[in-house]
């Protein structure tokens, strides 16, 4: 098991044996000693629509319950809609999700009663359960676990903000497609659409898992998304992945929009003062809004550090999003005359509301849209099944020196400037931008870049792939 960029992560044939007894066990002893519940306290357990999910919760559900915790199940529910209802109640809650990636997988996302858990947070569970490899604590996993369900209750406290975001009817006369596949987002998605006058279809709906990874979208989903776009002549596709915090909109040709576009847009939607965004995200942001930017490591903890670290300087209107879309709110924001109250994780809602209606209220097609902000071409992949040994050798070789580094890029071009804030980001003598990063939450090797024009950074793009494959081949 390992903490990667969002939440605890490992095969799923090990989540749901002791590991996530451990895990669970080991975040609820941390509540309890760190003072942030008591026995007898809320905690809440959501799930995706993974086969393993439903086991893995029940799993989790006896180890807190025999430790003295009562526990509430929210179902099958957006992530940041169990976050938004744990804050509301001051419980602490638990997302059984592995998010975007393969079925083969799951994972578990941690939230205190005050919101996501920190990176220290994160070491002191580890250290927890590390302890737990001898027995368990009397009473855990003693039984059967008495659990209530809120699962109701969660959903239409999220509905119910989202649905006061716009004005009535501020989609009126979009046909926007709703890329369903296995999001637990997907039926909310489609009353929200039709909650505000657009014409929504539902599309691609599978009771088998399908890992849909927002920020490297997949060959097979824009193929599905562009005959979507053609055949049933749509103004826009919505979906999100598999627990609905990271959002995906596509134009009236069903070509995906980047997800730092998608927060970009949300930033000026919400007239944001502070924006805290990863290294990852475009370069072209600073200079696309009027609010300032604070860039940081790859992962919600970071941008959620970042958040708070603005608040405390006396910043206000302070909000985040990640390159994969997912945004969070540091602050409270006044929008279409209501108070939207903070929700600092991942959100899929906010920012594709925000992208239909700047396109409803232009009326103009999203492609046009997305083109006005004249962003440097932005691409990524990623390498999947990619040893998480060779991505450390492969980083330590790139970082040993200027002539390694040189070398490696020399097929594709002079090394100007490197940053090694998350991974190595590389501009380039010519201005491109290539950016190589191991996953944090799977044994991938990604890659990102920027380039004056789209065939430009798709070249980039593959070349950047080919020389780390090319690398890992000859060591």
């Amino acid at each position: 098991m390992k903490f990667g960029t969002s939440g605890l992560r490992g095969l799923s044939t090990d989540l749901k044996g002791r590991a996530s007894t451990v895990y669970a066990t080991a975040f609820g002893q941390y509540l309890l000693e760190s003072g942030h519940a008591k026995e007898g306290d809320l905690v809440l357990l959501g799930r995706d629509f993974r086969d393993s999910s439903p086991a893995i919760a029940e799993t989790c559900a006896l180890a807190l319950t025999g430790l003295g915790f009562r526990v509430a199940d929210c179902g099958t529910v957006p992530t940041p809609a169990l976050a938004l209802y744990g804050s509301r109640n001051k419980a602490a809650s638990l997302m059984i999700t592995g998010s975007h990636i393969p079925a083969d997988r799951n994972g578990i996302k941690f939230y205190r009663p005050d919101g996501e858990i920190d990176k220290s947070d994160e070491a002191a569970i580890s250290d927890l359960a590390a302890k737990l490899d001898r027995p368990l604590p009397e009473g855990v996993m003693a039984g059967k676990a008495e659990i209530e369900d809120r699962s109701g209750e969660c959903a239409e406290s999220f509905m119910a903000r989202n649905a006061g975001i716009l004005p009535p009817n501020a989609l009126s006369g979009l046909k926007i497609g709703v890329y369903q596949h296995s999001t637990v987002a997907r039926d909310m998605m489609v009353r929200l659409l039709l909650h505000y006058g657009a014409e929504a279809i539902a599309l691609g709906r599978s009771e088998t898992f399908i890992p849909v990874d927002t920020e490297a979208v997949s060959a097979e989903t824009i193929a599905f998304l562009k005959d979507w776009a053609q055949s049933l002549t749509l103004d826009a596709l919505v979906s999100a992945d598999g627990d609905g915090d990271r959002p995906l909109a596509a134009d009236e040709t069903g070509a995906p929009l980047r997800g730092d576009l998608l927060g970009l847009i949300a930033a000026n939607f919400l007239n944001a003062g502070t924006v805290v965004t990863p290294v990852t995200s475009n370069s072209g942001i600073e200079t696309a809004g009027s609010f300032n930017v604070t860039r940081t490591r790859v992962g919600s903890p970071f941008v959620i550090t970042g958040m708070q670290e603005a608040i405390s300087a006396g910043k206000d209107r302070v909000m985040g999003f990640e390159a994969n879309g997912g945004l969070l709110t540091g602050s409270d924001f006044a929008i279409n005359g209501k108070t939207l109250e903070a929700l600092p994780t991942r959100d899929c809602f906010l920012p594709i509301l925000a992208v239909l209606s700047l396109a409803a209220a232009q009326k103009k097609p999203l492609s046009a849209i997305a083109g006005s902000y004249n962003l440097p071409v932005a691409a990524a992949d990623r390498l999947e099944n990619f040893p998480v040994e060779t991505s450390a050798r492969l980083m330590a070789y790139l970082r040993a020196s200027l002539e390694n580094l040189a070398e490696f890029l020399k097929p594709i071009g002079k090394p100007f400037t490197a940053s090694d804030i998350d991974g190595l980001r590389v501009t380039l003598a010519d201005k491109r931008i290539i950016h190589f990063r191991p996953s944090g939450n799977a044994p991938e090797m990604r890659c990102y870049v920027e380039a004056e024009t789209e065939q430009a950074a798709s070249q980039l793009l593959d070349a950047g792939l080919s020389r780390i494959t090319h690398w890992a081949g000859q060591n």
